[in-house]
């Protein structure tokens, strides 16, 4: 039986937070990434994999089917799915083949400003538009509809009327980086 869980890591951006995973999990027996698939070329993020033997994918738009997808996760064994900035929507297939194996990290305290089109920068400018008082990370399980997936785990920060959408922005990642790959391993050991 194989011991160790397997985890794949779905990007669309820079991958700042798959960089955090990667290394957070580096040095643990337990938990491995296997696989990083992105939406576009990162040379970063594809040198750091080469650097840990993880594979990374960037399919074209043909390839990106519930087969194709479900192919490269068995084939790398994979236990979990663990999305960081992916901006596509998960098929149908692949949540009912991983049921409740699926993470996903949203910019701002969830039920508020999810959904559809709600990411990066859209999510702070709504947020600062708002005049709300506190933003923050929603970590949760990810279901048929966007950011409505049960919640793991949230942490806040304080939005200052002087705040800019580089320095919402600069707070959330900041709570990124601190929770999100310790309450991946949280949950996966629940």
């Amino acid at each position: 039986m194989n011991t160790t869980i397997n985890i794949a890591i779905f990007i669309s951006g820079k991958g700042t937070n798959a960089k955090n995973i990667i290394n957070y999990f580096s040095a643990k027996k337990l938990i491995k990434v296997v696989l990083v698939l992105s939406t576009k070329e990162n040379q970063t993020i594809s040198n750091l994999c080469q650097d840990n033997n993880i594979a990374f994918l960037v399919p074209n738009t043909t390839q990106l089917s519930p087969t194709f997808y479900l192919q490269q996760l068995q084939a790398l064994k994979t236990d979990w799915i663990i999305l960081a900035g992916f901006l596509r929507k998960i098929p149908q297939e692949l949540i009912s083949h991983y049921p409740n194996k699926i993470i996903n990290l949203h910019p701002s305290l969830l039920p508020s400003f999810g959904g559809k089109g709600m990411y990066g920068d859209f999510v702070h400018q709504a947020v600062l538009a708002s005049g709300i008082d506190r933003s923050g990370i929603t970590i949760h399980y990810v279901n048929e509809e966007f950011d409505k997936g049960e919640i793991i785990a949230q942490f806040s920060c304080e939005v200052d009327p002087s705040d800019t959408v580089s320095m919402l922005s600069a707070k959330v990642h900041l709570l990124e980086q601190q929770h999100f790959p310790q309450i991946i391993e949280k949950t996966i050991f629940e």
